[in-house]
């Protein structure tokens, strides 16, 4: 198949699954279908480890989407999807200029779709498929457009149609076909722009040998005064750091705290510090070897310092994670204290790849570019967990259960919420969470959030 049949089958899929139904099921469908199609358009040459892995991950997501059908699973849905269609086309362009190439793509997407010699085929077709064109289908797209604009402006040229009893929603199919055209042409069609195929090599993970010549980085100071200048700084952030990793974790495990409330204030406090204080961390680190001290044999000292610092910012992490623990054992789970782990774990990761971008002389870029992974994958393992389930059943278990909280503002936490109310014999706790569960089931299969329909009623 080519292009255009790629479009215009993905097109019809997404008016299929998507006519008179909500976002359910559907979109899982879809993104299957979107899945196996890529993998059948991509060339042998393109479909590299990555790329497999890409196309498992949008499988994956496209069934966590169907399971659970909420922002995270959608989210993670469409950058597996996106991820697989640039890896497709591009395998050595850098996944960070995902967004760019993206973006430039849908607001140049009214000029490119009339670009018809770049995604029609441009061999002549046969003459019942010309007059087919021609006589059906322009006349076709052009009557729905402009019925669509003038039942905009006039309401009885609106209802002289609509009083055809005609069990068709013209409005809502004629929406659906331009959004459902819009992304498959965008997902099938996109375009990288030369200038964004140059900035490349900027992201490259490794240096070029231009970077590797000793030369100060500013005309104002020599190399070796650059290279002192590094070895104080660090010298005197270490000592800097332990202090405060001292009295940090004085303050946290030894003065004796008077109320939740202040346990909860210091706990945001301090780990929206550690957070702040690892990404200062990084960004100095950056700074000094963003080239030359990488090749610097006279920088040996400075390199020790650099990976002194980064173990004791991880034990400064590894402290915040501690009171986080002590946070939830004495309060109980919530998304924000497991989000905080899931923050601190990116910064425990961050340093990590810093400790190795030192010890292996890779480029800053290198940093960002294992970092954009890190953050898809735990994005994409978050996905797939029932946390509210977790967070239920976890908290079930502490005399201060606080029901409303877990009933209001915690979700797919149903089944366990009801073996609460079977366990206490609250009966109007079960009616309310029956009531709730409701409220995600859909009459119309194609709709299905497939957690919902698992809950026994």
């Amino acid at each position: 198949m080519k292009t255009h049949h790629y479009i215009f089958l993905s097109t019809i899929a997404f008016i299929v699954l998507f006519y008179n139904e909500n976002v359910g099921l559907n979109l899982g469908i879809l993104g299957v279908l979107y899945s196996v199609l890529t993998l059948i358009k991509t060339p042998d040459r393109n479909r590299s480890k990555t790329f497999f892995l890409l196309f498992a991950t949008s499988i994956l997501s496209s069934i966590a989407f169907a399971w659970f059908g909420d922002f995270s699973s959608f989210l993670v849905l469409v950058v597996s999807l996106l991820l697989l269609s640039f890896r497709s086309k591009n395998k050595r362009l850098k996944i960070l200029l995902l967004i760019p190439v993206f973006i430039v793509n849908g607001f140049t997407f009214i000029c490119r779709i009339f670009s018809f010699d770049d995604w029609l085929p441009k061999r002549n077709m046969s003459g019942v498929w010309q007059k087919a064109l021609a006589f059906v289908g322009i006349p076709l797209i052009l009557i729905s457009v402009f019925f669509g604009v003038y039942s905009m402006g006039s309401d009885h040229f609106a209802g002289f149609f609509t009083d055809f009893q005609l069990n068709i929603n013209v409005w809502q199919l004629f929406c659906i076909s331009v959004l459902g055209f819009f992304i498959a042409f965008n997902y099938w069609n996109y375009y990288v722009e030369k200038m964004i195929y140059k900035q490349n090599h900027i992201l490259s993970n490794d240096f070029r040998n231009q970077h590797k010549i000793q030369k100060p980085t500013y005309s104002f100071l020599d190399l070796n005064t650059e290279r002192m200048s590094g070895v104080i700084s660090f010298i005197s952030l270490n000592i800097l750091l332990l202090f405060f990793i001292i009295t940090f974790n004085y303050e946290q495990f030894y003065e004796i705290i008077k109320t939740p409330s202040q346990l909860s204030d210091e706990t945001h406090e301090r780990v929206g510090a550690v957070i702040v204080s690892i990404v200062m961390a990084i960004l100095v680190i950056l700074f000094y070897f963003k080239s030359n001290f990488n090749f610097d044999p006279k920088a040996g000292l400075l390199k020790n310092l650099v990976k002194i610092w980064i173990v004791l910012n991880a034990v400064l992490v590894i402290s915040a994670m501690l009171k986080n623990t002590e946070y939830i054992v004495n309060l109980g789970f919530t998304y924000k204290r497991l989000g905080v782990y899931a923050f601190l774990t990116l910064s425990l990761i961050g340093l990590t790849l810093t400790f190795v971008k030192i010890q292996k002389q890779k480029t800053n870029a290198f940093l960002f570019n294992s970092m954009s992974w890190c953050f898809y994958g735990m994005v994409l393992v978050c996905s797939f967990i029932n946390w509210g389930g977790i967070i239920t059943s976890q908290n079930m278990k502490r005399p201060d259960f606080v029901v409303d909280y877990h009933v209001n503002s915690i979700n797919f936490n149903e089944k366990y919420l009801l073996k609460y109310a079977e366990e206490k014999k609250d009966i109007d706790l079960k009616k309310q969470v029956l009531e709730k569960s409701r409220l995600g089931i859909s009459p119309t299969f194609l709709s299905k959030v497939f957690y919902y329909e698992t809950i026994q009623k």
